[in-house]
């Protein structure tokens, strides 16, 4: 279904926007508002492009032949890979087995998202993910060379590789990138790793998502300024009346 080759064409996808950025930058905040003043103009859908662990756990843990020990079992592996970023840690074969069914979830939420794209609905996309760095943490491919160690782990790591590059290919209309500091951002989410905020505010601002049109917006700047900023890009980049 996905696996079909290591290169893809890279295009431009119509109706697509996508806002990325570390958590405590606003994310959330601003896609709600932006599908709030969009859905004025045309159709419009929210649509998370995350791991979703805990769906897929919440999933692994209602199998009914599994059994509800076994269940918990494989969720805490579910969100061990969802945490899973370290390049030292090598994962076991079931945790590994986990960490490419999150990579395939993601994939088939982003097939929905081209299905609504290609109908003319206008996507706004909560996180994007891409083929430039490993790391759950980072919207990219769970498994690397150097924590897949077993025959299986190597296999699911060429299988993922060729998901993220195929997710890749698809370049989103505009990308709306939040920036922050990691102090920021722990202030706002006292329950993140500040460690992890850090990695996350590092690496973000580097990431090119294969060519994409990029918007780098203040996080720290008054909301409604962050808001206007993101409404205007988007109504130009979509050909929409510009917003009062």
């Amino acid at each position: 279904m996905f696996f079909l080759s290591n290169h893809y064409p890279v295009h431009t996808f119509k109706n697509v926007f996508a806002v990325v950025g570390c958590d405590g930058s606003g994310k959330s905040t601003l896609t709600a508002d932006l599908i709030t003043h969009l859905a004025q103009q045309r159709q419009v859908e929210w649509l998370y492009l995350g791991q979703s662990s805990g769906n897929i756990g919440e999933w692994i843990r209602n199998l009914p032949i599994i059994g509800a020990s076994f269940g918990r079992y494989l969720l805490r592996k579910a969100e061990r890979a969802h945490n899973n970023n370290k390049e030292t840690s090598s994962p076991d074969t079931l945790t590994a087995l986990v960490i490419f069914l999150l990579s395939l979830w993601r994939a088939l939420k982003f097939r929905r998202m081209l299905k609504l794209a290609r109908r003319g609905v206008l996507v706004i996309a909560d996180r994007y993910p891409q083929a430039e760095v490993s790391g759950f943490y980072f919207d990219g491919q769970g498994l690397n060379s150097a924590n897949a160690k077993s025959w299986l782990a190597r296999q699911l790591l060429k299988q993922e590789t060729r998901l993220y590059q195929w997710m890749a290919s698809h370049i989103p209309t505009l990308l709306i990138r939040l920036n922050i500091d990691a102090e920021t951002a722990h202030a706002r989410k006292p329950d993140h790793k500040l460690a992890i905020l850090r990695d996350k505010v590092r690496v973000i601002p580097t990431l090119h998502f294969n060519g994409a049109p990029i918007l780098d917006l203040n996080g720290r700047d008054p909301y409604p300024q962050v808001l206007d900023a993101a409404l205007t890009a988007i109504n130009a980049a979509a050909k929409l009346p510009q917003h009062l």
